[in-house]
């Protein structure tokens, strides 16, 4: 098999390819750091590459498959996103304010390893998450595969540009507000935030008050189940994906959270011909505009989000070598008051039931991921804190009131700009189904697909 093919293959495949003997780890291993080499200069999408060891273990996977070993990842090239914790590292978040090594790799690079996969770096996010795009002056921006002028979007930019320009074959990231859905939909890949407890996040004791889950970036739909199966094992999601489900009860939503918020012409086209699709594949599909407590939850996670940045702030060895706009916003949390965030927390809670309530007589939600086409790098430059968190919050409005109840939802890939940018849907599951996401998301994925198109400029 060609290696520009094998590295583009995905994880599943590519677990197959090594354990078949088609491709050797090293040299699969070996092509995606050639890769890297060539293209993330461009890029910019790690933060740190680990050639040597990532050549040693794929040398360990190649004795192991000599021997009959198998594991379900032995062999594959993944990267993580640098705020999972790398034993002998600093978990840096984005940042250059961080001096402390982990004392010991956390619970899913642990999982990773366990199932071979071999780690060959960790990707770039914007400074402590807070944005739907991978930029700081620091580090300059993370660029989209598709087009070097836009941004992959955030907060696991890195990890979802690294995929889609298929320098591994798939990637861990994190969602605290849509920080693994923006960036899959903006790079036309699958990204699902699984239900926020189901993969662990130890160390760690609830990030982000609870809003935070990790999940997986992947070029299909079934390397995302294989890597949630390795992760959060015992739920068979890669059988899930593998055939068509019965029929759904698919609810449709075009409703921001919040009054007033534009969507764009391309956005709300690929939703309606999403829906039709569905209809044609014979699930009930019906329109349904709920109201998620618009203005009490939006007000209320944004309390918990600034809350968080300052929290954040706090934790850093060096809080002032951040960007001047991180500090902003860690101020404006700084300023909300402590019973303030405990009345946004009780809102959370009201929020939960109300929304699985609307969800009691369908299967899955169907939504946009963002209001608008990814944005163009440096886009928000000039604009003072508060102007860009607003903007952030009409962008992604369709995103943070699932951190808030933890549903599991997918950025599905769904068609493409007139320019040709990508474009995606949002599948929202109920309580702890992922696997109706990830069936549904496959089906969609056999029925239109998306794999067999690569960033021009990086397919070689």
């Amino acid at each position: 098999m060609d290696l520009t093919d094998a590295c583009f293959a995905g994880a599943a495949r590519q677990a197959e390819l090594v354990r078949s003997g088609t491709v050797g780890a090293r040299d699969l291993v070996a092509g995606c750091l050639d890769r890297i080499r060539r293209h993330d200069g461009v890029l910019n999408a790690f933060r740190q590459v680990f050639a040597d060891r990532a050549l040693a273990d794929a040398d360990q996977a190649d004795a192991r498959v000599a021997r009959g070993e198998h594991a379900p990842l032995l062999g594959v090239p993944i990267a993580v996103k640098e705020d999972l914790a790398l034993a002998g590292l600093p978990t840096t978040r984005g940042t250059a304010a961080v001096d402390r090594v982990a004392d010991e790799d956390c619970e899913i690079v642990r999982r990773l390893r366990a199932a071979g996969a071999v780690i060959v770096g960790r990707t770039r996010m914007p400074e402590l998450g807070l944005w739907p795009f991978t930029e700081s002056t620091w580090a300059g921006p993370t660029r989209n595969p598709w087009s070097h002028a836009h941004s992959p979007g955030g907060s696991s930019g890195g990890a979802a540009a690294a995929v889609a320009a298929g320098l591994v074959g798939a990637a861990v990231g994190t969602d605290g507000a849509g920080s693994i859905r923006i960036p899959a939909a903006c790079t036309g890949v699958f990204g699902l935030k699984p239900h926020h407890d189901r993969v662990p996040l130890d160390p760690e004791r609830n990030p982000w008050t609870g809003l935070v889950a990790a999940g997986p970036i992947t070029r299909h739909v079934r390397d995302a189940a294989l890597l949630l199966d390795v992760l959060a094992p015992g739920e068979d999601c890669v059988a899930a994906q593998k055939t068509d489900p019965a029929p759904l009860r698919v609810a449709v939503s075009l409703r921001t959270w919040g009054p007033g918020i534009p969507v764009a012409d391309e956005v709300r086209d690929v939703v309606l011909d999403t829906a039709a699709l569905l209809v044609d594949l014979g699930h009930r599909v019906t329109r349904l505009d709920p109201d998620l407590r618009d203005v009490p939850g939006s007000a209320a996670f944004a309390a918990r989000y600034l809350h968080c940045a300052a929290t954040g702030e706090a934790a850093l060895d060096h809080p002032r070598r951040l960007d001047r706009r991180t500090r902003a916003v860690a101020a404006l949390g700084r300023a909300i008051p402590a019973t303030a965030v405990r009345a946004a927390l009780a809102q959370g809670h009201a929020l939960v039931s109300h929304a699985n309530s609307v969800l009691a007589d369908h299967d899955v939600l169907l939504t946009p991921v963002l209001t608008r086409p990814p944005l163009r790098v440096g886009e928000w430059d000039r604009r003072p804190a508060v102007a860009a968190l607003l903007a952030a919050a009409r962008m992604t409005t369709f995103l943070p009131a699932w951190n808030v109840t933890g549903n599991p939802a997918a950025a599905v890939p769904a068609g493409r700009t007139r320019t040709g940018l990508p474009l995606a849907v949002q599948l929202v599951g109920k309580p702890r189904d992922e696997r109706t996401v990830l069936a549904l998301a496959g089906q969609l994925e056999r029925t239109r697909p998306w794999t067999d198109r690569r960033p021009p400029r990086h397919a070689d």
